[in-house]
């Protein structure tokens, strides 16, 4: 009989039919404590910001000091990339809806779905055109 190593037990987190895996896993809020533009900010974080991190456990929140600017959220996703949101002016219900953005999002890039390329996985039956083969053009 072979033996099993623990490590061949391993299983690694993937999206399925039988788990989820959510694609944030940092929210950083950035607000100034004296600027007017941060106040609607500095409110949601006073009185929603503990029912946020109840209702998401697996998100890790920050909130940091952020002197003199205007205030933005962060989110960081499991693909190392970020998302970067301004909250200067708007209301609170405004500002959850970007925080259910940032939530919802799985931080990949934006892609467009008009424009989008056409790639061939077989070469064009006339071959690759190069000005070197061509006639030239008599005057």
């Amino acid at each position: 009989m072979a033996t099993l190593f623990r490590g061949q037990l391993r299983s690694f987190p993937a999206n399925g039919h039988a788990a989820f895996v959510p694609q944030i896993r940092k929210l950083v809020f950035e607000c100034c404590d004296r600027w007017p533009s941060s106040e609607n900010t500095r409110s949601y974080l006073f009185t929603r910001l503990v029912e946020l991190a109840r209702q998401n456990p697996h998100v890790e929140i920050v909130v940091r000091q952020r002197i003199h600017r205007e205030p933005i959220i962060r989110g960081f996703y499991v693909n190392n990339r970020d998302k970067v949101v301004p909250l200067n002016g708007l209301s609170l219900a405004e500002i959850n809806q970007k925080v259910h953005l940032l939530l919802d999002s799985s931080g990949a890039k934006i892609k467009h779905l008009k424009r989008r390329n056409v790639e061939s996985t077989t070469e064009s039956t006339r071959g690759i055109w190069s000005g070197l083969h061509a006639d030239r053009p008599a005057l």
